[in-house]
């Protein structure tokens, strides 16, 4: 009974259980394998087998994990994938469940491109502010590529399609392997010293990140950030970027795409000016079409059936009017010499010289008289100033001082005109014809 007692028995789910937590205590790992019964869900999920020479182990990488994948996974690929074990408890299974993923050889490709993106980037080589913008109608462009390769043979079939009036200068280079990088370098700075190019495609068609990672190198991606020129970098598929995109002016998806962009500006203006023209013949048309209708309406309109007796009638009138006006003139005019035969006639009658030297006599017995009144006014008005002085001067307070009478004012200034307004003792200040006497009253007699 006691050896039962102490025996733990465990169901199957919660055996799968402490299995699951002590699996999740490896964390998260990194394992190198061979892909093998690769199978892809219609939900989106991917289960497989890693194995090597000895073992291997069942794997599932879920749908919100394998959506950032950046290649295609097959049986026979070798990879390195990281994850964590874990358990699938209907089976009692234990597997890999995988968080991302890389085919072996490309994990130290993708990390110098991330340490090289990461430098180029804190430099400035990427900053959009010294992006140029491409040439609205450029006549000539430069391609640096490989002479033999299908992107050159994609980029001069649109050009030629689009704007077969665009030049276009093609600089030989390797696109691929060692020294590929260097070719292209040297080729854009060739192409960039020209004064007869207006941009520059630089490009590939696509392949594996080996075979495209000449334009990850930094001698290239120095070489597109010194470019005068605006430079398109067209490198593989629309998935597939490298540093040479973010250094480029524009990236293209393809290098067919980047012949569209420089044959883009021309074929979008000449669409323009064909919708412009077709809308100003439109235009033009209808407004016809309108003055036409109105011409012809008004043409049927009574008013051009009348308006030519109405300009026969007001021309009659005018006629009638001017021949009146004619002989009025000639009338007035008569009659102004007739006027002028008169007094003609009077004025010669007159004898001028007698006339002015009456006229002169009038006006000398006028001034005579003049003078006369003139004389007289000022007699008149002498002898009444004369009167009026002498009543002035007989009122006056100073008249009546001179006569001996003398002005007596009290301390405030007032004038003494009874002696009981002062009092022995006060001061008082006498007014003389000539001066004035400060007095002090001895005694008051009233």
């Amino acid at each position: 009974m006691d050896a039962t007692e102490q025996r733990k028995i465990f169901s199957v789910y919660e055996l799968t259980a402490e299995i699951k937590r002590s699996l999740d205590q490896f964390g998260i790992l990194w394992i190198q394998g061979e892909i093998s019964n690769f199978k892809r869900h219609s939900s989106g999920h991917l289960y497989f087998s890693l194995k090597d020479g000895r073992a291997q182990i069942r794997a599932a990488c879920f749908r919100n994990h394998n959506m950032y994948l950046k290649f295609r996974p097959e049986d026979g690929m070798e990879v390195i994938v990281r994850g964590r074990l874990g358990v699938y408890e209907p089976r009692g299974d234990y597997q890999f469940i995988a968080e991302y993923m890389e085919p072996v050889g490309q994990g130290s490709l993708q990390l110098a491109y991330e340490r090289l993106k990461e430098k180029l980037l804190l430099e400035g080589v990427f900053d959009q502010a010294r992006k140029k913008p491409l040439p609205i109608l450029p006549r000539k462009v430069g391609i640096v590529t490989s002479p033999t390769g299908a992107a050159i043979r994609d980029m001069l079939r649109v050009l030629k399609r689009r704007n077969a009036s665009i030049d276009v200068l093609i600089y030989p280079a390797r696109v691929q392997g060692a020294g590929a990088a260097g070719e292209i370098a040297e080729g854009i700075r060739c192409l960039d010293g020209r004064s007869d190019l207006d941009v520059l495609i630089v490009g590939r068609g696509g392949g594996s990140i080996e075979d495209l990672w000449a334009f990850n190198e930094e001698t290239l991606a120095r070489a597109i950030h010194g470019c005068r020129l605006p430079l398109i970098s067209a490198v593989g598929h629309e998935t597939d970027f490298t540093i040479a995109d973010f250094a480029a002016d524009v990236r293209a998806s393809t290098p067919s795409a980047a012949a569209e962009l420089v044959s883009a500006a021309r074929e979008e203006l000449l669409g323009r000016v064909t919708g412009l023209r077709g809308r100003l013949d439109q235009s033009m048309r209808r407004g016809m079409d309108t003055r036409r209708l109105l011409v012809e309406r008004l043409a049927r309109s009574r008013a051009f059936a009348v308006a030519p007796g109405r300009i026969r009638d007001l021309q009659q009138r005018f006629d009638e009017g001017n021949l009146r006006l004619c002989q009025a003139m000639r009338r007035h005019g008569s009659a102004l010499r007739q006027r002028e035969r008169v007094l003609s006639a009077r004025l010669g009658s007159v004898d001028l010289s007698r006339f002015i030297r009456h006229e002169r006599e009038t006006l000398a017995e006028g001034q005579r008289r003049l003078a006369a009144a003139v004389a007289g006014v000022l007699r008149t008005g002498r002898s009444r100033f004369e009167i009026a002085a002498g009543r002035v001067h007989a009122l006056s307070p100073l008249a009546i001082l001179g006569r001996g009478f003398a002005l007596c004012r009290d301390r405030n200034g007032e004038i003494v005109r009874d002696a009981a307004a002062v009092a022995p003792g006060d001061p008082v200040r006498v007014t003389l014809a000539r001066g004035e006497l400060d007095c002090r009253v001895e005694a008051v007699n009233l």
